[in-house]
């Protein structure tokens, strides 16, 4: 709507705006605290951003009202009713209700990806408008999703998001790629820690274990992205390098895994996988047409 910078620098007035990249990373990291929304990847460019995210809708079922009630106000100011509902003041049926009915409300949207990246891009909108003195859109337009179906369309996303940076031009590694996901995890794992702040964690593939995570192992995945990282860079044809584990067990062929990486933006998706029932998927996404980007063929 108006001619601005996200993160980048204006080649005209010589301006920069990369520290805006840190104001997305903080509001990612204090979204993921209240949404029950796990960040799985993200990229911050300098003109756009990529979030990989989990919606554990179940998880939001699960909370109880009071912590529907802790998680939303920490960046929503409470309604007098609800606030009167915590404070054990509320007799009457008919404001208990109200005030349940208000909660509810709430919860379905602590697993809506549309609250989730409204309030994200609302606030970088309000902070780059104050920094320019002016108003009105910011954003060119809302946001684009794919659904992920499966386990090879979640690491084919998550590798493409990490790569972002070195695809650009602007890493020459993925470890050296500022503001992304796969940087983050190296810091956490340089300082011995389970995973990086406020990111899903790996946690194997190991199947009947009560734990919310990405089903392969950290090591796996950091292999998969230099493998990936060095195709893009060299073109695959000279590279001799051997298949890592993690496409052997998703029984994913080198040459269709490039394959992927390079389309997933390309194509017009609505989703990503290998499942073939189209009428499922439409019924499941609620769409009457499906644009499905395969990745077995």
């Amino acid at each position: 709507m108006r001619r601005s910078f996200l993160c980048g620098k204006d080649p005209l007035t010589k301006r920069s705006y990369e520290h805006r990249r840190e104001w997305i990373r903080q509001k990612i990291y204090a979204l993921s605290r209240v949404y029950c929304i796990d960040v799985c990847a993200y990229a911050i460019m300098s003109n756009h951003y990529h979030l990989v995210l989990h919606i554990n809708r179940e998880k939001a079922l699960a909370l109880s009202h009071l912590e529907v009630v802790q998680r939303w106000r920490e960046h929503h100011k409470l309604p007098m009713l609800v606030s009167r509902w915590l404070s054990g003041e509320l007799t009457s049926e008919g404001d208990i209700d109200a005030c349940l009915s208000i909660i509810e409300s709430w919860r379905a949207r602590l697993w809506n990806l549309s609250w989730f990246m409204k309030e994200l891009n609302y606030d970088i909108a309000c902070q780059a408008n104050q920094e320019d003195d002016c108003s009105g859109h910011f954003w060119e337009s809302r946001f684009k999703s794919q659904a992920l179906l499966d386990e090879q369309a979640l690491v084919a996303a998550m590798a493409y998001v990490d790569l972002n940076p070195l695809r650009a031009g602007t890493a020459d590694t993925p470890e050296s790629s500022d503001y992304t996901s796969f940087q983050a995890r190296l810091v956490a794992l340089n300082r011995y820690q389970d995973t990086a702040p406020c990111l899903h964690p790996f946690i194997g593939s190991r199947r009947g274990e009560k734990r919310e995570g990405i089903p392969f192992l950290l090591i796996e995945y950091l292999e998969l992205v230099d493998w990936t990282a060095r195709q893009f860079c060299q073109n695959k044809a000279c590279m001799k390098v051997s298949e890592p584990a993690l496409l052997q067990r998703l029984n994913l062929p080198q040459s269709q895994w490039l394959d992927v990486c390079k389309q997933l933006e390309q194509h017009r998706s609505t989703a990503i996988g290998c499942a073939c029932d189209i009428g499922l998927i439409k019924s499941c996404l609620h769409k009457k047409r499906v644009h499905l980007l395969r990745l077995n063929g």
